[in-house]
């Protein structure tokens, strides 16, 4: 079971969330903020055993870890304890086949609205941890404003989001901003060792995850970080001055790899939005390459046009220009770029 000593890297947020709890101060709306993979989540379900516990530890403020209440959240199945998260709606009548792009109203108001009003089972509280909180549409906000202001009984609502910013004043008027911050790449480096990940995988992980543990292990098992191998190799022929003629082919097959492991974890998945997905990741590690070139001093001018120039091609596949010539565009200009 997660618990608050167990937390990687995060202490000031870890810290602030003790001492609230000890002073009987902690609101029962809480948006944790920051990058995702940096454990977000991990602290949430600490914070929610801590809450839930029905003998908590006090110096410092930690859950049991012994107790029925602390067992049944190791086990995942604690009645007082709810994750909301988008895809719930597949869940709902008529609901089957959505792409789950936002999350909706309707699974607001069934999976935390509606138990939130209950009596908890177990007596000691309720929590409910929404992910992806900035993903809520406007109607969701809505009609979660009277809640975190007025939550029934003893009850902890945590908003896990990128960034605070991006959810409507009126839910971050009613609760409280909780930051997270990139952890170190050394750290996720050990933690993914101490998960049996070799040394090699471990280290390239952590250098291209920057700070995000989570993204690390999602990226070791969907190919990713040996993809980013290949393509620093690609880059590397791009600032030698061979050219970037193979790039585009390139990008289109690790998109395809990317987007066939998002679809077989999800079959609901939209193919055409996790290739791009895909893409925009490698833009992103793209980008990497050039922004190190950067920090060494090396080929400075050029290194700024080049990351100019991915950002460029990111806008673009944003605005859903033909992707083809997003990438024949953005090898040209990488070419031109480093021609020797």
């Amino acid at each position: 079971m997660n618990t608050l000593s167990s937390i990687l890297d995060q202490s000031d947020a870890v810290e602030w969330l003790r001492k609230a709890y000890a002073a009987d101060r902690l609101p029962h709306g809480l948006i944790f903020a920051g990058p995702a993979g940096v454990g977000k989540g991990t602290t949430a379900r600490a914070l929610a055993a801590l809450w839930l516990c029905e003998r908590p530890k006090t110096d410092p403020p930690d859950a049991c870890g012994q107790c029925a209440s602390c067992k049944l959240m190791a086990a995942e199945t604690h009645p007082d304890f709810g994750v909301v998260y988008r895809q719930l709606v597949r869940t709902l009548e008529d609901k089957k086949d959505s792409k789950a792009r936002d999350l909706s109203v309707d699974v607001i108001r069934r999976f935390l609205l509606e138990p939130a009003a209950l009596k908890p089972v177990m007596n000691r509280g309720r929590v409910f941890v929404v992910e992806e909180a900035e993903t809520m549409n406007a109607a969701a906000q809505n009609g979660l404003l009277k809640t975190l202001e007025e939550p029934y009984g003893r009850t902890l609502i945590v908003l896990l989001a990128d960034d605070a910013l991006s959810m409507l004043q009126t839910i971050r008027s009613r609760s409280q901003v909780v930051r997270f911050g990139a952890l170190s790449a050394k750290n996720v480096a050990a933690e993914l060792a101490r998960r049996g990940i070799d040394k090699t995988t471990a280290d390239r992980a952590a250098t291209i995850a920057e700070g995000s543990l989570g993204s690390a292990l999602k990226w070791i098992e969907d190919g990713v970080v040996d993809a980013a191998g290949e393509l620093a190799h690609q880059v590397d022929d791009v600032t030698g001055g061979r050219g970037g003629a193979e790039l585009p082919d390139w990008f289109k097959r690790a998109a395809d790899a990317y987007a066939e492991k998002q679809v077989g974890r999800d079959k609901n998945t939209s193919l055409d939005q996790a290739k791009r997905e895909g893409l925009g990741l490698y833009l992103k590690l793209t980008g990497q390459h050039f922004r190190r070139m950067l920090a060494a001093g090396q080929g400075v001018e050029r290194a700024c046009e080049s990351i100019e120039a991915i950002a460029r091609a990111d806008e673009h596949l944003e605005a859903n220009v033909n992707i083809p010539v997003i990438f024949q565009q953005l090898a040209m200009t990488l070419g031109r770029v480093w021609k020797a």
